[in-house]
């Protein structure tokens, strides 16, 4: 069952509850999908507005290819759709259904994890900012690879805390080894495996290293949001050891559930709770039924695997055919390095109708491309293809 937030039994403890709910509401949680249309905002004259990431009509035009949020094209299975429809239809009440309890008890006989080691949220987003509010602060930073998925550097700003960035690897791989002695004063440390944007991965026994050598005290936060779109085995069994680790999952990415918002939260219960005093609104039944029939679809992540990698790694052969320099990548997103500023290329792109995603402050000249079907792959070779024939705007130099 979905666990909910702690009832304070105290005026003391009552006030410490509000005064942290009100600070989570205070704060926009950002999705991957908040930072693409953010990036589509900067780059386009039609406006979106502000705090919505809606695709308003208009703003994009008929036809677009949009491979920008490292969206899934193939969308919910068959299962996870009739899930949805049935759900539906009992959506008048407060989940009479029991369905969080069927999507927890899923996932605890598939993994094997106690029960109050899970927590479901409306995706991963929200327990990645709650984690960087629960175990930062002023005086304890968060630490992040560079460039990374940026959620977490965004939260800490907004309540004071240091970000300190650590670049990847040559492999481009997280360093553990110097994220593990940039701050002794670390109060989290955020892994993302594979890595958003890079698409690239850290192994297990990097990832359990840092684990075994990061500050005292401490928490790491690996967040496995893009695992399935590759081979690399998980570490979630670790959480079942009680260490100082949450593991963020999500069915955004290789489910194809973006907009429908389901993901969890997996760390020893006092870990959890911390997380809980910032908020935790019940499921929608719809999102609960389409997780819990998607964990129960025994070919889904396999075959979708397969077929992405299979685009993916199409892509990457003709990219290499013309010459073009881009980083191998493990998931459903890459980094092209275009060797001009990547938001002239984005801008560009836009001109043809296809719609790339963002830049990363440390390597402008890099753009991410999210893998999407086969027909826009293959869009996107002939708009990448007419764009870098031109020459660099006078300003790139």
């Amino acid at each position: 069952m979905t666990p909910s937030a702690p009832h304070p039994s105290s005026s003391t403890s009552r006030r410490s509850f509000l005064r942290l709910a009100g600070l989570a509401a205070s704060l926009p949680v950002l999705s991957e999908g908040h930072l693409a249309w953010a990036a589509l905002q900067q780059s386009t004259t039609t406006p979106v507005p502000h705090g919505r990431m809606a695709r308003v009509q208009g703003a994009i035009p008929p036809g677009a290819v949009m491979i920008n949020a490292n969206e899934n094209p193939l969308g919910p299975c068959a299962a996870a759709i009739a899930a949805i429809e049935a759900s539906a239809k009992t959506g008048g009440r407060y989940d009479d259904k029991g369905y969080a309890q069927a999507l927890t008890g899923t996932f605890i006989q598939q993994t094997g994890l106690p029960a109050d080691h899970i927590a479901v949220y409306a995706g991963s987003s929200e327990p990645l900012q709650f984690s960087v509010l629960a175990f930062t602060s002023p005086t304890q930073s968060v630490v992040i690879a560079d460039p990374t998925y940026e959620a977490a550097m965004w939260a800490a700003s907004s309540i004071g805390t240091k970000v300190v960035k650590v670049p990847l690897r040559a492999d481009y791989a997280h360093d553990v080894k110097a994220m593990a002695a940039v701050d002794p004063n670390a109060g989290l440390l955020y892994l993302c495996n594979p890595n958003n944007p890079t698409g690239t991965l850290t192994t297990r026994e990097d990832i359990l290293w840092l684990l075994a050598n990061k500050p005292k005290g401490s928490i790491l936060l690996v967040d496995e949001a893009y695992i399935h779109l590759s081979t690399s085995p998980s570490v979630l069994d670790m959480v079942a050891q009680d260490k100082d680790l949450i593991v963020l999952r999500t069915f955004s990415k290789v489910y194809g559930m973006a907009g429908i918002r389901c993901g969890f939260a997996l760390g020893r219960p006092d870990l959890l709770q911390k997380l809980q005093r910032f908020g935790m609104n019940p499921m929608p039944v719809t999102a609960l039924a389409a997780a819990t029939a998607s964990l129960t679809d025994a070919t889904l992540v396999e075959s979708r695997r397969k077929i992405i990698a299979g685009i993916r790694n199409d892509t990457f052969a003709w990219l290499t055919a013309k010459g073009y320099n881009f980083i191998p990548s493990e998931s459903n997103c890459f980094m092209i390095d275009t060797g001009r500023p990547g938001k002239d290329v984005i801008a560009a792109m836009q001109a043809h109708n296809v719609y790339i995603g963002r830049t990363w402050p440390v390597w402008p000249n890099h753009v991410r491309i999210t893998v999407g079907t086969a027909e826009e792959m293959a869009k996107f070779q002939t708009a990448f293809q007419a764009v870098m024939s031109q020459p660099p705007s006078p300003t790139a130099a």
